[in-house]
């Protein structure tokens, strides 16, 4: 009687299984870096090349205007109040966002932040979310809001300089608070368009404290505004005096940005300079090409490419 054959069994042994899982990890190990590299490149072109659409911006509103837009600018309406709009509200018209400027500006409230814009879910200028203005490497951003101000403040990765937009002075007529426009045009920068930074990134929520954010319609909140944002220290002219001086002093405004920033309430991010998640920082020159700036550029180049007119020549390290 002929034997029968019992059928072998296929499968994995338990150690030929543990050796696929290995190879598997390693190659996964080894290909989320490079995935994950690739992200970042194309989180930093998408913020490269917002920048250049607010460059393009700025350069329409020059056309328009004769003028720079202003870091403050002041609108007497209809019903007697004087809307103050900041840079990054002046340019919505030049960046897809009539409709939502229109709205805003009709409304006769002080503040811009504080403007009641109908038809939008929330009511208020403040908590409109601008795509824009946010940096997908900011990792202060939450769904376009700050970290310190989520579901109340819209955030912006942006910040522009105020050597630029707010040298001169300008005096509201009923409460007499001054506040700054640009006495430049794209064409009157002294040092030159392409050795002048217009803007730069500055991560939305730095440091600890809701008075670090950078909310891209508070005044000051995303204008390297004083000593303490990276930007020039003010002080009030006396009545009628323009242009308002600019003196140099305060804090960090000198200090070269802060890159590879993975955190907003870490000690490595330091909310009175330009910060960014980037290796390097996206910074918007006048000319309105993108340039990126690392941080080992020495303090008086960093400091000559933001002061538009101080004559000097930007080092070999720029």
């Amino acid at each position: 009687m002929p034997r029968l054959n019992r059928p072998t069994k296929v499968g994995f042994t338990l150690i030929e299984l543990l050796v696929v899982i290995a190879i598997i990890a390693i190659l996964i190990g080894l290909l989320l870096p490079a995935v994950q590299k690739i992200r970042e490149a194309a989180n930093r072109m998408k913020c490269s090349n917002q920048l250049k659409q607010i460059g393009l911006a700025a350069h329409n509103y020059n056309d328009t205007n004769n003028t720079l837009p202003p870091s403050m600018k002041i609108n007497v309406n209809s019903n007697g109040k004087q809307p103050g709009q900041n840079i990054l509200v002046v340019l919505l018209p030049y960046l897809e966002q009539d409709n939502l400027y229109s709205k805003a500006s009709t409304v006769g409230y002080d503040w811009s932040w504080d403007t009641p814009v109908p038809g939008t879910p929330s009511g208020s200028l403040r908590t409109q979310t601008i795509k824009a203005y946010q940096c997908p490497s900011d990792p202060s951003m939450q769904n376009g809001f700050s970290a310190y101000q989520v579901g109340g403040w819209a955030g912006s990765s942006y910040a522009a300089n105020t050597f630029v937009i707010g040298n001169v002075g300008m005096q509201e007529p009923t409460s007499g608070n001054w506040h700054t426009n640009s006495g430049y045009t794209v064409g009157t920068i002294p040092d030159g368009t392409s050795n002048t930074i217009l803007f730069a990134e500055k991560m939305a929520a730095c440091g600890t404290g809701n008075a670090h954010g950078n909310l891209w319609t508070w005044p000051g909140g995303n204008i390297h505004w004083n000593g303490n944002d990276w930007g020039p220290t003010l002080f009030n002219p006396p009545n009628g005096t323009l242009p308002w001086p600019i003196t140099q002093g305060g804090g960090n405004w000198n200090q070269p940005p802060l890159t590879s920033v993975g955190a907003y309430n870490t000690a490595a991010c330091d909310w009175t300079r330009p910060t960014t998640g980037h290796t390097v920082c996206n910074c918007l020159l006048a000319d309105g090409s993108v340039r990126g700036v690392s941080r080992a550029v020495s303090q008086p180049t960093w400091q000559n490419a933001f002061i538009p007119n101080d004559g000097n020549v930007l080092g070999s390290d720029w």
